[in-house]
């Protein structure tokens, strides 16, 4: 079973947010301590409202507060968030955490500002490795909303975890003001998310996830910051008003991720498979779209090594009962690092994902993206200018191509297992039932 696309490499940090403080990542190879849960305990009625890839980031500090916008997909009752120490090398402590719904830049509509408690505690410790889940907030929270989690550490120390390119504006102060729903504390801009990785709700029943497994395409660079332009934004627009039983989407793409090696943007897709993807709730599908940053580091990465991982990844999926989606690598001529050889090794990983019958359904990225004129480049209009990441009309195009039924596999996945995907169309290829 086989993964997809992988996106691009790590890009100029200071280029994200004109201005905005920016963290730095700090990546780790191998594998991380075994991740324990604290805080409230699971509730399985819950599904991933939004979700961010967790990583190294440098060292943190303490008496800081940070003001992290994110935006719902699933609508829901029961907020809950969880918070992750993933990659720090000792215990921290969250004395003071709150959610309300953004009405300005760092300001909240007046009364929507809510103090969350983690097993009935106003402050929770996470060891090194853990994540905690907060208690459910009582109320909804609608789809489409911009949340805002309010956190403040009075200890923190050593390596941070978070989500270096959010591609959306937060922000970080000095002391606790978590409370305060005035932004005259909260000035300081940044373009990460700390230690937030997920955000769950508690739906009507039936209601499910698909997580967009990928780099940097699918963490969205080149899409326009703030504004949702990521694929997986676009496509939370059309699940939003669709039929169909999957509402939630989570984003665990990782700007230079790779699916083989941890030695890009965070740990492999591989190696974080478990935490950022099969440990979310409700997910019912993972939508696979990585590739091309392995085959663009030059490292001797074979097409079969490829698909050995993509198999890997698929095999892990489904014997947890969930679907797999898998995307075609796009084009990248144009790229610095992109040559014959590597162009090769391209298509036969993309001929292996068409061809393979190891996936519930295939989405041909490759097929929307690529001008007819030069099938190894992107078409012009949705070149986001470096010939390797798509702009707002290509991040729209390659939601567009998703089969919507695609990621709502339960009952054909429950009805005798995957089928054989049809001919290549011009963009998603549904399962034979």
């Amino acid at each position: 079973m086989r993964a997809r696309l992988a996106r691009v490499g790590r890009l100029g940090a200071l280029l994200l947010l004109a201005g905005a403080v920016q963290a730095t990542p700090v990546h780790a190879s191998g594998e991380q301590p075994e991740f324990t849960v604290v805080g409230a305990p699971e509730d399985h009625r819950s599904v991933v409202t939004w979700g961010a890839s967790a990583d190294r980031m440098g060292d943190s500090a303490a008496d800081r507060g940070y003001r992290l916008i994110v935006r719902t997909s699933a609508a829901g009752s029961g907020l809950r968030i969880r918070l992750s120490n993933a990659f720090g090398d000792r215990p921290v402590t969250f004395d003071s955490a709150y959610a309300g719904i953004r009405q300005q830049g760092a300001a909240l509509v007046p009364g929507s500002n809510r103090r969350l408690t983690f097993g009935g505690a106003r402050s929770v410790t996470l060891p090194a490795g853990a994540v905690a889940l907060s208690d459910a907030l009582p109320g909804r929270t609608p789809a489409a909303t911009d949340l805002v989690v309010s956190i403040h550490t009075p200890d923190a120390a050593g390596p941070a975890t978070g989500h270096w390119m959010a591609m959306q504006t937060s922000y970080t102060t000095q002391g606790d003001h978590t409370a305060e729903e005035s932004a005259a504390h909260w000035t300081e801009a940044i373009g990460s998310w700390f230690y937030l990785d997920a955000v769950s709700v508690r739906p009507p029943a039936g209601t499910a996830a698909v997580v967009a497994l990928g780099d940097s395409i699918t963490d969205g660079w080149q899409s326009t910051t703030d504004l949702d332009r990521r694929w997986p934004d676009y496509l939370a627009r059309r699940l939003r008003t669709a039929d169909g039983d999957v509402k939630g989407v989570a984003n665990e793409g990782i700007s230079g991720n790779k699916v083989l090696a941890d030695d890009g943007g965070g740990q492999s897709a591989l190696n974080r498979l478990q935490r950022d993807v099969l440990s979310q709730p409700g997910v019912r599908t993972v939508f696979l779209f990585e590739g091309v940053n392995d085959i663009k580091a030059h490292t001797g990465v074979t097409a079969q090594d490829l698909i050995t991982g993509y198999r890997e990844i698929a095999e892990r999926v489904h014997a947890v009962g969930k679907c797999v989606v898998a995307a075609t690598v796009a084009p990248f001529k144009g790229w610095s690092e992109w040559d014959p050889a590597g162009e090769t090794v391209r298509r036969d990983v993309n001929e292996f994902i068409r061809g393979s019958d190891e996936f519930d359904a295939v989405t041909d990225f490759d097929h929307i993206l690529r001008s007819p004129y030069d099938p190894e480049r992107i078409l012009p209009v949705f070149d986001g200018g470096d010939h390797l990441h798509p702009n707002d009309k290509g991040m729209q195009a390659m939601a567009d191509a998703v089969d919507l039924k695609s990621l709502d596999c339960t009952a054909r996945q429950h009805a005798g297992g995957r089928g054989q995907p049809d001919a290549v169309g011009s963009g998603a290829i549904s399962p034979s039932r």
